[in-house]
């Protein structure tokens, strides 16, 4: 006698979704945007909190969601908190191949070499497109460490933002999760699995900060100070430092902080340069002060003061560097003079200006 079967008819309640896309469609939800799949966009943001990203059929092989869901929140890194108002981060209007596209792109680029590394998933979420070639290669050590560098400068600025809302601690959470479904996946991977590029998490320096990739040691770190008979750590609340710990990820040589190459002090870091009534600089220069009433400034000429000359070259005109420099530097105020090289005060401006992490 023959079998007979019954179909029933099955109800799905539940799909699939990759671990890593669910990590990350829930981190960028978490950050202030919604992502949607479709075959008409690569990767595109409309200024009103949506992200498109093409379908799996429209990406190449080594691509991912979640990796382009990290890049472009890389991208907002770069162009800050306000580019979340505007479609492609505000890049809409900048001409692909062009110096001041490129910059951007390379800012971005760093900015995602130094937070994967933090993970080890440098291989798993290198970005996609020519940059990958073309820039992502070439990338290795310190890329932070030319200050002068335009790309460099907004990179720093983007890893310090990875820290602050709305990004974390989002950001973070979903790399920290990606390394650990990292490690249990890559002992069975081979090539050419992404997978098999998955680098273990670097270990943490000593002072609990994390490693970094820099040529250097705290002995000839700008952060390093001495306080109360020992070698301290500012990046690190102050902890004690052994001069011969390797570089960590904040590590900023001691030798590079000169006054003519920076200007910081003197630039977007500080807006207003009080000048007391008594001060020499009012007679001898009183062309760069001016009296506000209650109290005398330094006279500003935009986002830098009057009395500075000199910067880094601009991105389409690279010939056009010359190095900082006071124009009244013998005349300068007491508020200018007791300005230290290398002090917290002057470190911060560093890195107001985006010269220091």
């Amino acid at each position: 006698m023959a079998a007979s079967f019954c179909i029933l008819a099955r109800s799905v309640t539940h799909h699939y979704i990759d671990p890593l896309a669910q990590v990350w469609l829930a981190a960028a939800r978490r950050i202030g945007l919604r992502v949607e799949r479709t075959p008409d966009a690569y990767a595109a943001t409309d200024g009103r909190g949506t992200l498109a990203i093409g379908t799996d059929a429209t990406l190449d092989a080594d691509d991912s969601l979640a990796q382009m869901i990290f890049h472009e929140l890389c991208h907002s890194l770069v162009e800050g908190e306000d580019s979340f108002r505007e479609a492609d981060w505000g890049m809409e209007a900048t001409e692909r191949g062009g110096p001041d596209h490129d910059w951007r792109e390379h800012a971005c680029l760093r900015a995602q070499w130094v937070l994967a590394g933090l993970y080890g998933l440098r291989g798993v979420f290198a970005p996609t497109t020519d940059f990958r070639t073309s820039f992502w290669a070439t990338l290795a050590g310190d890329v932070l460490a030319d200050r002068a560098d335009r790309s460099t400068r907004a990179a720093i600025v983007a890893i310090r933002r990875a820290d602050q809302p709305p990004w974390a601690p989002a950001l973070h959470e979903a790399l920290a999760a990606t390394a650990r479904i990292a490690a249990a996946v890559a002992p069975t991977a081979h090539a050419p699995s992404l997978w098999a590029l998955v680098a273990p998490v670097p270990a943490l320096h000593p002072t609990r900060l994390p490693a970094g990739d820099a040529d250097g040691t705290c002995g000839s770190c700008a952060w390093r100070a001495s306080m109360r008979g020992a070698e301290r750590c500012r990046q690190a609340a102050n902890k004690r430092v052994d001069p011969a710990w390797p570089a960590c990820a904040r590590y900023e040589a001691a030798a590079a902080v000169d006054c003519q190459t920076c200007g910081a002090c003197c630039r977007e870091a500080y807006h207003s340069v009080e000048v007391a009534r008594r001060d020499p600089a009012v007679r001898a220069r009183p062309d760069f002060i001016v009296d506000r009433g209650t109290y005398l400034e330094v006279r500003r000429c935009g986002d830098r003061c009057s009395a500075l000359a000199g910067g880094p070259p601009d991105a389409a005109d690279p010939e056009r560097a010359t190095r900082y420099h006071c124009t009244i530097y013998d005349d300068r105020p007491r508020t200018c003079r007791d300005f230290t090289l290398g002090s917290d005060h002057c470190l911060t401006a560093r890195r107001r200006v985006g010269l220091s992490l």
